[in-house]
């Protein structure tokens, strides 16, 4: 096998792999090949026409009028089918079109959710959504449009050819000799298109990443004077960008003069050699006019398979990069049906010798082992780096350990059924994400069918009644896209109260309270000493005050579990708390 038959095969089985995944796109696809026959068999009304009045309407010198005026209506009448047969093939290829790709968008947006944390870290966040937004949009455009010229280009060759040879075998023999050798030449365009279209979607890819990164971030940038680094690197990916598209433009520029000019010689042949054989009486003038008319419906196809080429190639490159994304894995799959579905309750939890490290990097959690009783108010505490928030991502299954096993009331998590895990743990992370929308719709994302009073009493319950009476709307206040019309405390009472509202067994607090003020602090610590009795509570921080209300603290230092007990006791004990504990203090009184 050659390199561009491996290139070419690699090309349909991406594209058979696609269909495969669109079962919308072949429904009903007989009866659209159908009309697109007959739009393309009344390409050749209007040449037979044209032969059949200079022929016969105009023989001897004689005009019949009559003959004329029939062969006018037959032809517009034609027309009319044809046009009406294009265009609802058009409608159906584009609702059949439309709904592929919706599956296929949904697909790709669910599995992008179903990667772990740890893949998703792996790769850009823009990337990703390029992959099934502007890649998707690629294969909707070539479906929608050369999928269709592809069919129709074939069909209007095959029957141009046939008619041609009807009217001169001997024309049409010059036709395919001009032409074959750039029906050879074309394939090879291929395999450059192929590794210049790939190319062009990571280039988009990276820029849309890199765009979206710096307006996310665009605070931060600010406040650190990076206007100029920053722009430096959009602008770096946007050259990146243009060269790829140049590189694949230029290839797809070098056709086009190619047929123009192949055409040129095959029409100047025709005009010589069927004089000539008009002379000879091989060929009646009617039907050297119907074969030029001919010739321009044999010649379009190949004029347009540049650009045919060039949606195509883009549509391959954007399926195998969907694809890329369908067929990676999820490394932490939801059981189904097979796994276990937990009744509710108090929770315990026991790590039974636990090791995680990420890909490539040295162990984050070494040799873990503990075990937590259920309604137990847990502190984790430890240096920057040291495990406490890949403690809680075990535990909330965001990502799975390299060895050992995380229990719930004595199940494996990778046994438990998602469903029943997201019910029953609740995570509430450092950066209390909100989506944009209203205060109420954001607290409703831990329990939907809530009411807005249900809502206003859960605030209340978390003494934060006032709080919630002094914003311009109350429930229906706006936080903005990522919560940003709120400070970085605000964002954290919110986020308690989506959590609170879930009303898990075991609620995860990811130094919850880091971004509140100490006045909030105090009010947040007397709501969560009602929110967490009668549940199991472990909560990551670096505050002082949650460590000293914790029944038990965990201490972690470089990945192992160090220390463990209650505060009391931890603090005068030599060892990592008590040094934590008198770094504390000392901040404090500074």
């Amino acid at each position: 096998m050659t390199q561009l038959q491996g290139v070419e095969r690699s090309a349909l089985a991406t594209v058979r792999r696609g269909l495969s995944l669109t079962p919308e796109f072949r429904k009903g696809l007989a009866g659209t090949l159908a009309l697109a026959v007959v739009a393309t068999v009344g390409k050749i009304i209007v040449p037979v026409a044209v032969q059949q009045t200079i022929d016969t309407g105009l023989r001897g010198g004689v005009i019949d009028l009559a003959y004329i005026y029939r062969a006018v209506l037959l032809c517009a009448a034609a027309v009319v089918l044809t046009a009406l047969a294009g265009y609802v093939m058009n409608v159906r290829l584009y609702k059949a079109t439309e709904s592929s790709l919706a599956t296929l968008r949904v697909r790709g947006f669910r599995h992008v959710h179903d990667l772990s944390v740890l893949t998703q870290n792996s790769e850009r966040r823009g990337a990703l959504v390029s992959r099934v937004t502007n890649d998707v949009d690629q294969i909707s455009t070539f479906m929608q449009w050369g999928g269709l010229m592809i069919i129709v280009a074939f069909g209007q060759l095959l029957v141009a050819s046939v008619l041609m040879f009807v009217y001169s075998w001997q024309l049409t023999l010059l036709v395919w000799a001009c032409f074959v050798p750039l029906m050879i030449a074309l394939p090879r365009f291929q395999r450059w298109l192929s590794g210049a279209y790939t190319t062009v979607r990571e280039r988009t890819g990276d820029m849309l990443s890199a765009v979206s990164e710096s307006v996310v971030g665009a605070a931060v940038i600010r406040a650190h004077g990076s206007e100029r680094r920053t722009a430096e690197r959009i602008d770096t990916a946007i050259n990146a960008n243009r060269s790829a598209q140049v590189r694949a433009q230029k290839i797809v520029a070098s056709v086009f003069p190619l047929t123009e000019i192949v055409a040129a010689l095959a029409i100047a042949g025709i005009v010589v050699l069927g004089v000539r054989l008009g002379v000879s009486g091989s060929i009646t003038e009617g039907e050297l006019v119907a074969f030029l008319f001919l010739v321009t419906l044999f010649v379009s196809p190949l004029q347009i398979a540049t650009e045919v080429l060039n949606e195509a190639q883009n549509a391959v490159a954007g399926w195998r990069r969907v694809l890329g994304v369908l067929d990676t894995p999820p490394d932490v799959a939801d059981p189904g049906e097979q796994g276990v579905e937990l009744p509710r309750g108090p929770i315990s939890v026991a790590f039974e010798d636990v090791h995680f490290a990420y890909p490539g990097g040295v162990p984050v959690l070494k040799e873990v082992a503990v075990a937590i009783p259920p309604r137990s108010r847990i502190a984790v505490v430890g240096e920057t780096g040291s495990g406490k928030t890949t403690f809680a991502k075990l535990l909330t299954r965001l990502m799975d350990p390299v060895s050992g096993r995380v229990t719930v009331d004595g199940v494996d998590l990778r046994e438990m059924r998602f469903s029943s895990l997201r019910e029953r743990i609740v995570m509430v992370p450092q950066d209390g994400f909100l989506f944009d929308g209203t205060l109420a719709e954001n607290i409703r994302f831990g329990r939907p069918e809530a009411t807005d009073e249900e809502i206003s009493l859960a605030m209340t319950e978390l003494g934060l009644a006032d709080w919630l009476e002094g914003l311009p709307a109350g429930l229906a206040t706006p936080v903005g896209q990522r919560g940003e019309s709120m400070s970085a405390g605000e964002r954290q009472l919110v986020a308690l109260a989506r959590a609170y509202l879930a009303d898990p067994d075991l609620l995860l607090l990811d130094e919850a309270t880091s971004a509140v003020d100490p006045a909030t602090e105090v009010r947040l610590a007397r709501a969560l000493e009602g929110v967490t009795r009668g549940r199991t509570a472990i909560s990551i921080a670096h505050r002082l005050s949650t460590a000293e209300n914790a029944d038990e603290v965990l201490v972690f230092d470089a990945g192992r579990l160090v220390q463990r007990g209650p505060h009391s006791r931890l603090v005068r004990e030599p060892g990592v708390y008590a040094d934590l504990h008198a770094s504390w203090i000392s901040s404090a009184h500074s």
